[in-house]
């Protein structure tokens, strides 16, 4: 696996009072780890106003509209771990996926979260696993 996902960019055991909270959290720790510019926050709330990311299977994948293509500076991911979920527009969210893309490979990292977290299972060991590095392994593939 590249840079795509580090350990830094792995928050485990949140506790998110809104999705608001959930998509700025997701883009922060992009911003931190490189990938972004801050103004892509803005783009992935704009986002989320267009449509959920709520994918179903208690996953919300955050990322930035078409405009933000500019703020993108590599492609990333941030994993956010919320046991007791946080709510996407009525839907329970217990990992949300925050991703940034260079040059339309955000679409080949949806599809990649979205196969692994088909499976229900995966999601479970997710939510459960207590050290970032167990999301690493399980995640090692995208």
């Amino acid at each position: 696996m590249s840079d795509i996902l580090r350990l830094e960019n792995i928050l485990l055991n949140q506790t998110l009072k809104d999705k608001t909270q959930a998509i700025t959290m997701a883009g922060e720790l992009l911003v931190k780890g490189g990938y972004v510019d801050e103004h892509y926050i803005a783009e992935m709330l704009k986002r989320e106003e267009l449509s959920t990311t709520y994918i179903g299977n208690d996953i919300a994948i955050p990322h930035g509209t078409n405009e933000a293509k500019e703020d993108v500076k590599a492609s990333g991911i941030s994993v956010i771990q919320v046991p007791e979920g946080v709510d996407f527009n009525g839907e329970k969210a217990r990992v949300i996926f925050g991703i940034a893309g260079k040059d339309n490979t955000h679409l080949e990292i949806l599809s990649n979260i979205a196969i692994l977290c088909s499976d229900m299972e995966n999601v479970e060991k997710i939510v459960r696993a207590s050290t970032k590095e167990e999301i690493m392994d399980l995640l090692g593939g995208l």
